[in-house]
């Protein structure tokens, strides 16, 4: 299943857009890169796929792939913006559909799932779709937040107060995750809304960073640097501390007026 970028018109209505970098790198203790991204000036985002004999590559590359063709419809100019929404959180009933057939298809494949953080520019504010633990960051002044929270067994636990922070590192379920698109159809997943501001930074990353450098650390390094210099940095960082996983990042400025380059663009999983 394989799908050619589609055009993707731009809104009228919007003058802000992302003016973005990206990559998607194997870590240092991986035989293959299971993860994917893909830019837009409306819409980023970033899969980390995961299940053995090569479904995680295709699991991940499946969800940017029905990304990208949805997002010709929901940037469109002439969808309102109730329909844009709906249409692009739906999105994620037509990834899940998708998985459930491949595994269905081919025994192998059984096992497979994936990630998916994006985030969407209309009416210029920043709509998030989330499943998962691949983080959406925003840099703004001198402070980073995490827009997104991860769907994890130890968030969970950090949430109820049973765990500290510095737990994490050793608990044997910390990389467990509690939803993620696995061809299951029973995910029930809402729409975030942010406003943008002049100056405002957008990360999204896979685990491989946020498992590897704080928040603290991801600011200091994404900050001050273009989005193409801010990518470099902080998978080069991720490479010092050991890369135990792969690595993917967005980094994405709010830029005003009308982009250079509207098409969509795919690294990882769904470039190849």
């Amino acid at each position: 299943m394989k799908f050619d970028a589609p055009s993707v018109r731009l809104s009228d209505m919007d003058s802000l857009y992302f003016l973005s970098a990206a990559r998607s790198a194997v870590g240092l203790i991986r035989n293959g890169n299971e993860d994917g991204a893909l830019t837009h000036p409306h819409l980023i985002a970033v899969a980390d796929g995961m299940g053995g004999h090569a479904g995680g590559e295709i699991a991940s590359a499946f969800a940017l792939e029905i990304l990208a063709r949805r997002a010709a419809i929901f940037t469109d100019a002439e969808m309102d913006k109730d329909s844009a929404d709906d249409y692009f959180n739906s999105t994620i009933d037509e990834i899940d559909s998708a998985l459930k057939l491949a595994s269905d298809d081919d025994p192998a494949l059984s096992g497979l799932g994936t990630t998916l953080t994006a985030l969407f520019i209309r009416d210029n504010q920043a709509v998030l779709l989330h499943v998962g633990d691949s983080r959406a960051y925003r840099i703004r002044g001198a402070s980073i937040e995490q827009l997104s929270v991860d769907h994890t067994v130890m968030q969970e636990l950090l949430s109820a107060g049973t765990i500290t922070q510095a737990d994490i590192a050793e608990h044997p379920q910390r990389s467990m995750l509690t939803q993620a698109l696995m061809g299951s159809q029973t995910l029930s997943i809402g729409l975030h809304l942010f406003d943008l501001k002049d100056g405002d930074r957008f990360i999204l990353c896979s685990d491989g960073l946020s498992g590897v450098l704080t928040d603290k650390e991801i600011k200091s390094l994404a900050k001050s640097q273009s989005p193409k210099d801010a990518v470099v940095s902080l998978v080069d960082a991720t490479y010092i501390n050991g890369a135990p996983d792969n690595v993917t990042i967005v980094v994405a400025d709010i830029a005003d007026g009308s982009p250079a380059h509207t098409a969509i663009e795919f690294f990882g999983t769904a470039a190849s």
